[in-house]
């Protein structure tokens, strides 16, 4: 570790906090071990919510706080805790969240990480959820077995920074393409911290992959991530390819209304709307495979869900998606491979004979997974490709927002979407 600490640095919401955090509880992050809990547990910390005020609450302990909160230690050493990764792979950055503790911030932090063997960790007594208490000789007698002192330091000791009260985010960004499983939070000596997360992305041992399985190649939590689009007003592609369920429409994607569109609507000889343009969002596949099936959902979404979307996919090299992004996706339209044609949302639960899958099933490379973007009155639309071809697995009901997929060749997608 430093010996000295150097000067933390506030920013506005980096890129990497549109990925995943590895660490919540809603993606079953858990606390392992933490040296004292006596005005607030650490489960806190992983808490998918954002912290909460409470003046005038309090515990038999004190002032109830949202967040990891240690009592003022009066023993040599400092506070620390274990968090257990819900999803195990690459950090890409951290934020230390103090909001709401004003006078009782941890004035100093660092951060490490291992990636521990799956069933190697010593047994550490479950912990429950508690108060008022500091770890007894049992739980420092397990949690010693991890040797987590010597875990790499992803974070040098670093003061953090208060801002507002309400938003006091300190962004740490880490430049690491290790897989990690888990992390230790050292504050320096004791105080508060309302949130950590720990945004990445997943990584998944493909070769002890079923490649007879459906799997949902674009997830965040295997390693999909989207790597161009038109438009992100409201919320980031990733969204639509996060983990589990969406719970309102900040789980989703949904860009701005478009400026160009003309003053009055009018329909076409085919009863579609004459909307010039289109929104569009490209992803890169965690892993090579055939698609067999798609599911677009746009729950939460019902007043500004797309009238229709298309699905595309390609086969492109590293240097050729570098080349891509840096100019933004003009990709020539030969290169391009229709998967889905343009699909009006009110026959989404309807089977597409068009599409690739039947017989031969189409390779790509990158394609939009969760696909949130902006739902319908009527329900939860969804896209679906029709069975794949006799011994190809698939899935009959597909997993919200996801594409399931073999994994066998490299490919892209990307997914269009009218206003």
């Amino acid at each position: 570790m430093a010996d000295l600490p150097r000067e933390g640095k506030l920013a506005r919401s980096p890129d990497f906090t549109q990925l995943i955090d590895m660490a919540s509880e809603s993606v079953g992050g858990k606390i392992l071990f933490a040296t004292d809990d006596f005005f607030a547990p650490a489960e806190n910390l992983i808490k998918s919510d954002s912290p909460r005020r409470g003046d005038d609450e309090y515990t038999e302990f004190g002032k109830w706080a949202d967040g990891w909160e240690t009592r003022r230690r009066r023993a040599p050493g400092h506070d620390w805790c274990v968090i257990k990764l819900g999803v195990q792979g690459t950090i890409r950055g951290f934020d230390v969240d103090i909001s709401y503790f004003p006078g009782d911030y941890a004035p100093r932090i660092s951060i490490q990480a291992a990636n521990l063997e799956e069933g190697k960790e010593p047994e550490i007594p479950q912990r429950g959820v508690r108060m008022g208490v500091a770890a007894t000789p049992e739980e420092l007698e397990a949690v010693a077995e991890l040797r987590s002192s010597d875990w790499d330091l992803l974070v040098p000791m670093t003061e953090l920074k208060p801002e507002k009260p309400a938003s006091s985010h300190n962004y740490f960004p880490v430049n690491s393409q290790q897989k990690w499983t888990h992390v230790r939070l050292n504050m320096f000596p004791d105080g508060g911290i309302a949130r950590l997360r720990v945004y990445g992305v997943g990584h998944k041992d493909w070769t002890a992959a079923d490649p007879k399985e459906p799997l949902d190649l674009v997830a965040m939590a295997y390693g999909g991530a989207c790597v161009g689009f038109s438009n992100a007003h409201f919320g980031h592609p990733n969204k639509m390819i996060g983990v589990g369920p969406p719970r309102s429409a900040a789980d989703g994607w949904e860009t701005a209304r478009r400026p160009d569109r003309p003053p009055v609507l009018e329909l076409n000889g085919d009863g579609e709307l004459l909307i010039p343009g289109c929104e569009w969002a490209v992803f890169r596949l965690a892993h090579p495979g055939v698609i067999t099936q798609i599911e677009v959902d746009t729950t939460y979404f019902k007043g500004n869900s797309p009238a229709s979307c298309s699905l595309d996919g390609c086969i492109l090299t590293t240097q050729e998606e570098e080349d891509m992004i840096r100019q933004k996706w003009d990709l020539p339209g030969h290169r391009w491979k229709a998967l889905l044609p343009v699909t009006q949302k009110s026959r989404a639960r309807q089977p597409h004979p068009g599409a690739p899958g039947r017989g031969h099933p189409r390779e790509a490379h990158h394609l939009p997974g969760r696909g949130r973007q902006p739902p319908a009155p009527e329900g939860v639309p969804q896209l679906h490709l029709p069975p794949a071809a006799p011994g190809q697995a698939h899935d009959e009901v597909l997993s919200e927002g996801r594409v399931q997929v073999q994994p066998v060749t490299p490919r892209s997608c990307r997914v269009l979407a009218t206003q």
